[in-house]
């Protein structure tokens, strides 16, 4: 297990920051949801709260659902990479996504101002496009 530590530890950082905002998005839902409350309708959807509840609790909400989409595939390939074989540039790879997804949260939920927003996005793809396809060559690769 020593051996995958490297690839590791990149998605594991990862998880303790999707945990981070975990925490910051719930202390800020609960009381803007108490607040208006009584204005909802019973059962209705999270979308249902896009202008009733202030847009800075609504960034941490998006934020940390988007911290559950393109991730997945993050995750999956350095778990493909940590058992099938692993480079220093998947490692180098694998912690530049991760850091460019923190400060994408970090701007997400506290200024959220485009283009500036997408250019992290698009920079943070353009990291884990390449380590995916690495991820696949060292799985079609091995005999």
């Amino acid at each position: 297990m020593n051996v995958m530590r490297p690839m590791l530890v990149p998605a594991a950082a990862l998880v303790v920051w999707t945990l981070v905002m975990l925490v910051w998005m719930a202390a800020s839902f609960g009381p803007a949801v108490r607040k208006v409350a009584p204005t909802l309708k019973r059962g209705a959807r999270a979308s249902a709260l896009d202008g009733v509840i202030d847009d800075q609790v609504l960034w941490k909400i998006h934020n940390y659902e988007h911290l559950l989409e393109q991730p997945t595939v993050f995750y999956a390939s350095v778990f493909i990479l940590a058992w099938s074989g692993f480079t220093k540039t998947d490692v180098i790879l694998a912690w530049i996504y991760v850091g460019l997804r923190i400060v994408h949260s970090i701007w997400q939920t506290t200024v959220n101002r485009q283009p500036a927003r997408a250019m992290l996005f698009l920079l943070s793809s353009a990291f884990l496009i390449p380590l995916g396809l690495r991820a696949f060559v060292a799985v079609v690769s091995k005999p």
